[in-house]
C-alpha cells in the first residue's frame, strides 16, 4: 500500500502506483495496438524550472513526472491518474500547464 491507500500494481514488468493507473495503462496499450495512438511513454518527466544559484547555494531544478504521454492525431497528450490531488501536485500542474499547455492536451483521470 502507498501512503494514500492505493495498491501498487505491476503489469508488463512496470510497477504503477495504483490499480487505477495500471488499468489506464492497459487501455492505452490496447489503443496503441489498435493504431489509435502512437509513442506511448510511461512516467515522462518534464523540467518545469532549471536549477539555479542563490546566495552561493544551488537550488535544485523542479520537475513534474506525469503518468503517461502519447501521440494521437498529431497531438501530444499527457495524462495523470489521480486519487488524491496534493498541494504539491496542484502547484506542479499549474507550472506544467503554463510552460507546456499550448503544445499538449492535458488530461487528469480520477480525483
Amino acid at each position: 500500500m502507498t501512503k494514500y491507500n492505493s495498491k501498487r500494481t505491476t503489469i508488463d514488468g512496470i510497477t504503477f502506483d495504483s490499480k487505477a493507473e495500471a488499468e489506464h495503462y492497459q487501455v492505452l496499450k490496447m489503443s496503441e495496438r489498435a493504431g489509435e495512438i502512437q509513442d506511448l511513454v510511461i512516467h515522462p518527466i518534464f523540467r518545469l524550472q532549471d536549477a539555479f544559484k542563490y546566495a552561493g547555494k544551488t537550488e535544485r531544478a523542479i520537475s513534474y513526472e506525469a503518468d503517461f504521454q502519447w501521440l494521437e492525431d498529431g497531438v501530444i497528450h499527457v495524462a495523470d491518474v489521480k486519487g488524491v490531488r496534493t498541494e504539491v501536485y496542484k502547484i506542479k500542474r499549474k507550472l506544467f500547464l503554463k510552460k507546456f499547455g499550448d503544445n499538449i492536451k492535458f488530461e487528469e483521470i480520477g480525483a
